[in-house]
């Protein structure tokens, strides 16, 4: 067969290199729509035991697909009905997305302030990629057309291991790499299996004076194996046939229109529908306008109506449809609608955040869980960057890995147990790898803390705490604690950056702190000796929000916490 060959696909040996696959366990950040019968029988068979949930759950995936499918090799293998990608096809192409900032309160001393914040009035300002969705970015076109194949090509091997063997895959490209593509999916998944090229026309777009203008896709459509679903009679697949002035136009009793027609010889009727199976151009199916109602403000959203044929063309009620390039999340919500199960995943945390939020928008929408690899991926970092955690070396590499973080928040070391270190004349702790920071942790540094002002260490009243990961209420109980005690705790997040040893060596490491909410509650007759006591009045006061992702000018610019 003939093969296309790039720099890095061969190894000395002229054969195609072996792919890497780790496959990490993954975990569960959130449960949402989750029934209490279904969360009871989910806990139990989790004590019990048992691997997997009685209940089937959606995913939406936090992570890089480099190691998200790999990961889901042990449990869907063989499994996955149709795959539906729309991976970065132009090398210009980002992660930002634009947003707008109010302007703050007028009176921010009044206690309503909140209330009174102007919106006529917004600026707007755009997010840059995140020091992750650089790094994956470099690794799809850091040697140029090259590396995207080779990234392309491991990426396609793993899809084609999840695939069923009467499954489908549809993959979205344009003119940029649509050519070299077509002749990776030949060879990974036979050029026999495939079925189409589907041509994509819209009119939406740009111009040009020195060229026809560029107004197509194209979705190249593959099968496993001879033996795949197609669903030809399905409505979502028919288009208007052009009506026949020869026909007559009739309905019959079911409401049906149909065009007919009589044989002059035999007296014969003959009826066809005005409707037929598309071709493999489309032009029915327009790109979604700035004020389409559809539209969630993601430069890369595809319309429904598209997701719709596709789903609808190889898989029935049940089946489970992957997409590794989740976007917007129109694959996942076109789905959940059509009654499919999705597994979705994205890098990017605002992909994720913005299908997460359309997905509740679904009346009725099933449960979900949100993942991601978590304490796992950086497991395996601590063993690559520190030596084995479960060897000899286990101390030493902790070691390590403490004097690493501290070194990137810029803090001195100190010898006090949990105490690791000493920033501005407060302690710093650094979370655990493997656990979150919880309240019974506060407690312990309390106690280290006070022990060690009886060693005569002159600090400030303040501990800053680091951590990947925080239990829910650790910052309310905390914070409540320290209060009793005088001393004044900061959570910090670890960023997922320090995993990136390009992001390190710039220096471009940034802790935010952690996100919280102040509530205030107040019963109805605390208020008013009339109200209903069973009425609970909440107030939000004060808010602080992770802001990784929130380009610096954004950050400077916010004079209140009510413009978050």
């Amino acid at each position: 067969m003939t093969t296309l060959n790039w720099d890095g696909k061969l190894d000395s040996k002229g054969k195609p290199k072996e792919i890497i696959k780790i496959a990490l366990p993954f975990q569960t950040i959130e449960t949402i729509n989750e029934s209490a019968a279904d969360r009871k029988e989910r806990l139990n068979s989790l004590f019990a035991g048992e691997k997997t949930a009685p209940t089937w759950y959606n995913r939406l995936i936090w992570g890089d697909k480099k190691y998200v499918l790999p990961s889901l090799l042990p449990e869907f293998a063989g499994k996955v009905n149709l795959i539906y990608i729309d991976p970065p096809f132009d090398t210009g192409a980002n992660f930002s997305f634009t947003t707008q900032l109010p302007k703050p309160p007028k009176n921010t001393t009044n206690e309503q302030d909140t209330q009174e914040t102007d919106d006529t009035q917004t600026e707007s300002f755009t997010k840059t990629p995140s020091l992750l969705e650089q790094k994956a970015y470099r690794d799809t076109w850091g040697k140029g057309l090259d590396s995207y194949l080779q990234w392309f090509y491991e990426t396609a091997l793993v899809l084609r291991e999840l695939l069923a063997d009467n499954g489908s895959i549809y993959v979205h490209l344009d003119w940029h790499v649509g050519h070299y593509v077509k002749i990776v999916l030949d060879e990974v998944f036979g050029y026999q299996n495939f079925r189409n090229e589907i041509i994509w026309c819209y009119s939406i777009g740009g111009k040009s004076k020195k060229m026809f203008a560029r107004k197509h896709d194209v979705i190249f459509f593959y099968t496993k194996t001879d033996n795949y679903k197609f669903n030809e009679t399905d409505e979502n697949l028919q288009v208007p046939k052009k009506v026949d002035s020869h026909m007559r136009s009739v309905i019959d009793e079911d409401g049906v229109v149909w065009q007919e027609k009589t044989d002059a010889k035999t007296g014969k009727i003959y009826r066809y529908p005005f409707t037929k199976l598309a071709e493999d151009y489309w032009t029915d199916i327009e790109q979604l306008n700035w004020e389409d109602k559809e539209r969630v403000s993601y430069p890369t959203q595809k319309p429904e109506k598209l997701l719709r044929r596709l789903i609808a063309s190889v898989t029935n009620e049940g089946d489970l449809v992957l997409d590794c390039f989740c976007g917007s999340g129109t694959t996942a919500a076109t789905a959940e609608k059509l009654g499919r199960r999705w597994i979705t995943c994205d890098l990017g945390r605002f992909a994720v955040h913005t299908a997460r939020k359309r997905l509740l928008g679904i009346a009725e929408v099933k449960p979900f869980w949100v993942q991601n690899l978590g304490r796992y991926e950086r497991q395996q970092w601590l063993r690559a960057e520190f030596g084995e955690a479960d060897s000899e070396r286990k101390l030493a590499a902790e070691l390590q890995y403490r004097q690493f973080i501290l070194e990137l928040y810029r803090a001195e070391p100190f010898a006090g147990g949990l105490l690791h270190g000493l920033r501005a004349g407060a302690f710093v702790h650094i979370g655990s790898v493997d656990s979150p920071v919880t309240a019974d942790d506060c407690k312990a540094l309390l106690k280290e803390y006070r022990r060690s002002l009886l060693d005569g260490n002159a600090v400030s009243p303040r501990i800053d705490v680091l951590g990947w990961e925080f239990a829910f209420d650790v910052n309310e109980t905390a914070k409540q604690l320290g209060a009793e005690s005088g001393i004044a705790f900061r959570f910090f997040k670890i960023p997922h950056e320090v995993l990136e040893k390009k992001a390190v060596q710039q220096g471009d490491i940034k802790f935010f702190e952690l996100a919280y909410a102040k509530i205030d509650t107040k019963i109805g007759s605390e208020i008013d000796n009339k109200a209903n006591k069973n009425t609970v009045f909440l107030t939000l006061s004060d808010f602080i929000m992770p802001v990784s992702d929130v380009p610096a000018e954004v950050r400077e610019a916010i004079k209140h916490w009510s413009q978050w």
